[in-house]
């Protein structure tokens, strides 16, 4: 049906109809929340990243796919878009036939990221300074409305001009304070991401979210969902060892201004490190499948 390979078993409609509802519930942990949060127009110095740094509608993230290759059993009531769908004889399935050539060549560029990415060794010496560079001098406390500074400025200052800074990821690097950027021993641009981004960096495994969601929805729900997760997991550890006072949030803080909290930090960012490879794995594998489909 969707390939000259032996078709895959269909899913019955009351399987994957639970499948799609245990999505929503899940998701909806997250998406709720934010929602209340947006309408009382409440700051979160964790969660807002999710709809300031990236750009996937919560309302997307809560609708299920199955991912290429998956053949649903049709519910005729329900709409599945014509853009990525087909349907015939009572089953319906994402047709990667319907990829148009921009959308093959984002994904193919998605792709390419990934694998370079993965292949590199991991940075794992940081200890989350980028944090600490966008606030250097107090020219911009980005998150002020939401968290106060635990650190006086002075001493923000001190430990910036006092510790190498070798962030590699752009989308971190762009938000340096002008007089911090100069510290910086890397100097990553948006074209050059392919030869900068390594898999030890707390924003680059934050990325598998955006890059499992602009692969949306050739890759499943399932996996997007694993990777919002991730991410999550990623930012809270992001935050909690910036300069900013999350305990009112209910996070402690990891003090990487000591030698015990670098510590701490080089130790969960090698967890987060180890997870991303098997995520990273995952999504490659994902657009292999709907590229050879």
């Amino acid at each position: 049906m969707i390939s000259n390979r032996a078709a895959p078993r269909p899913l019955p409609l009351s399987i994957w109809l639970g499948q799609a509802a245990a999505h929503r519930a899940t998701i909806g942990e997250i998406t709720v929340p934010m929602r209340a949060r947006k309408s009382r127009r409440q700051k979160h110095p964790v969660y807002d990243f999710l709809h300031t740094y990236y750009s996937y509608s919560l309302g997307r993230l809560e609708k299920w796919h199955p991912g290429v290759g998956v053949i649903l059993e049709d519910a005729p009531a329900l709409e599945f878009p014509e853009r990525y769908y087909l349907r015939e004889n009572g089953f319906v399935w994402i047709d990667p036939g319907k990829l148009t050539d921009k959308g093959r060549q984002r994904l193919a560029r998605i792709y390419q990221l990934l694998m370079l990415t993965q292949s590199r060794p991991p940075n794992l010496t940081c200890h989350g300074l980028h944090e600490w560079a966008m606030v250097y001098s107090g020219s911009d406390i980005r998150h002020r409305e939401s968290a106060p500074l635990r650190l006086p400025q002075e001493e923000i200052d001190s430990i910036v001009n006092s510790r190498p800074i070798c962030c590699s990821h752009f989308d971190a690097f762009r938000f340096f304070a002008p007089d911090a950027a100069p510290l910086n021993r890397m100097k990553p641009t948006l074209l050059g991401r392919e030869e900068n981004e390594q898999p030890g960096c707390i924003h680059t495994n934050m990325d598998l979210y955006k890059w499992a969601y602009k692969s949306a929805p050739w890759i499943s729900s399932d996996l997007l969902r694993e990777t919002l997760f991730f991410a999550i997991e990623a930012r809270e550890i992001d935050m909690r060892a910036s300069p900013y006072d999350l305990s009112g949030f209910g996070y402690d803080a990891i003090p990487i201004e000591t030698s015990e909290g670098r510590r701490e930090y080089e130790r969960v960012q090698l967890a987060l490190y180890q997870k991303g490879l098997l995520l990273r794995d995952d999504l490659i594998k994902a657009l292999e499948k709907t590229f050879q489909a």
